[in-house]
């Protein structure tokens, strides 16, 4: 069927549009937890030396752990500058926000498309059951109208074979006459001499066999008719029972099979992730 061909193909073009969101959306999370983990080192820093900083306004002259360090006066050499500290932070805060806006616009984009792609699911699919319904039904009516006519052809066959009983019967009825006066005649064929004469009796009897014989062969060719339409019945009736057994057969797999599974099409709130 054409709209289960259009619903195969909006199923197979669905899951490719999914299949790329989906890989979107893994590349965002790996995104966010990247920035994540970098907020989170770059805030561990900052609380150690926020730490160290309260440790150090802490310091008196009266501190019991204070000690002589000859070698603090020496900078190291990954010392920041005050610029390019600021800066880190900032490009870091900036980063996180970046992501962050690209995933909510990401998640938006996600539930929009989740939603359309469900309303196109649910309405392909209400449209493949109509077309289902009526495909039923045209089947079920074509199955009416071949039971109709089935019933009609086996109604003509019956009469058809009575119709050819009675002939045989008639061809049969003929018989013992024609029998009687092809008898008459070989008999008079028979007389002596001069005897043997065209008379009104031997005419009549040659007449009789003539017309007998008409009959017959009348009868025969009827029989023979009705045989040829009885074998044209008996061929309508198998194709008529082979067509209607398919659309039993099609009618069953449509009602049964298919429409039972399409019961079990997931819903709009399904389709769309929930």
């Amino acid at each position: 069927m054409t709209g289960t061909r259009k619903e195969v193909e909006l199923i197979r073009s669905v899951q490719a549009l999914l299949k790329k969101t989906l890989n979107q959306t893994v590349n965002q999370i790996r995104a966010d937890r990247e920035v994540k983990q970098t907020l989170e080192q770059d805030w561990c820093d900052k609380s150690q030396a926020y730490s160290m900083d309260v440790q150090c306004g802490r310091y008196s002259n009266q501190s019991m752990d204070i000690q002589n360090h000859p070698s603090s006066l020496q900078l190291q050499e990954h010392v920041s500058m005050r610029d390019s500290w600021v800066r880190f932070s900032e490009e870091n805060v900036s980063l996180a926000r970046r992501e962050e806006q690209a995933s909510v616009e990401l998640r938006r984009l996600v539930e929009g498309m989740l939603g359309d792609v469900a309303e196109d699911l649910r309405a392909q699919c209400a449209a493949v059951e109509q077309a289902f319904t009526l495909r039923c039904q045209q089947l079920g009516e074509a199955r009416a109208r071949l039971e109709q006519h089935l019933a009609q052809i086996l109604e003509e066959t019956g009469a058809q074979e009575r119709s050819i009983r009675m002939l045989r019967q008639a061809l049969h009825d003929k018989e013992a006459p024609m029998r009687v006066a092809e008898s008459r005649l070989y008999t008079r064929a028979q007389r002596p001499n001069v005897e043997l004469c065209r008379d009104a009796p031997q005419m009549r009897l040659v007449g009789e066999v003539g017309e007998i014989f008409s009959s017959m062969q009348a009868l025969q060719d009827q029989l023979s008719a009705a045989r040829g339409s009885l074998r044209e019945l008996e061929d309508t009736r198998m194709a008529l029972e082979k067509d209607l057994s398919c659309k039993k057969h099609s009618l069953m797999i449509d009602e049964q099979k298919c429409m039972s599974l399409r019961t079990r099409y997931p819903t709009v709130l399904a389709l769309s992730g929930y």
